[in-house]
């Protein structure tokens, strides 16, 4: 069994049922950290749970709210939490054709912005070069092996 994940008549991610049940509860616990809904539900075939819809201008400020707090942590473990569910979410954005945009390690996002959490004195933070790189290669990593 799979799921659909379509915009309009277009499916941008056809994942197994364990990985979309995996998606959509993660879904669910950054929309509540958020507090902002992602614009996925249910799709057109309303009592079939394996599809569901996205609905591209609310899934896009989702997607930027959601890069920009991943960005702004300063705490390890929270980013290493989040990273996978983002670079998905990234690359499921990039499919619906909406630009996300990847901040430049210079945009101060990392130094001179707001750190969530407390971070380990003992973990050394990773430079705001190295979030921006990895996330954005994580996503497209994530692209390659998403099918349609």
């Amino acid at each position: 069994m799979s799921m659909y994940f379509n915009a309009g008549d277009e499916t941008l991610w056809n994942p197994s049922s364990a990985a979309g049940r995996l998606f959509l509860r993660q879904l669910e616990v950054f929309e509540a950290e958020l507090n902002l809904p992602s614009g996925i539900g249910q799709g057109k075939y309303w009592g079939d749970p394996d599809t569901l819809e996205v609905d591209p201008a609310a899934y896009a400020e989702f997607v930027r709210a959601l890069v920009a707090w991943h960005f702004r942590t300063g705490h390890s473990v929270i980013r290493a939490l989040s990273e996978g569910f983002a670079a998905t979410a990234v690359a499921l954005a990039r499919r619906a054709g909406i630009e996300v945009e990847i901040p430049e390690p210079e945009s101060g996002l990392m130094d001179g912005g707001i750190h969530l959490g407390i971070q380990d004195p003992g973990t050394p933070r990773t430079t705001s070069a190295a979030v921006v790189t990895t996330l954005d290669t994580r996503a497209r990593e994530m692209d390659r092996s998403m099918a349609r």
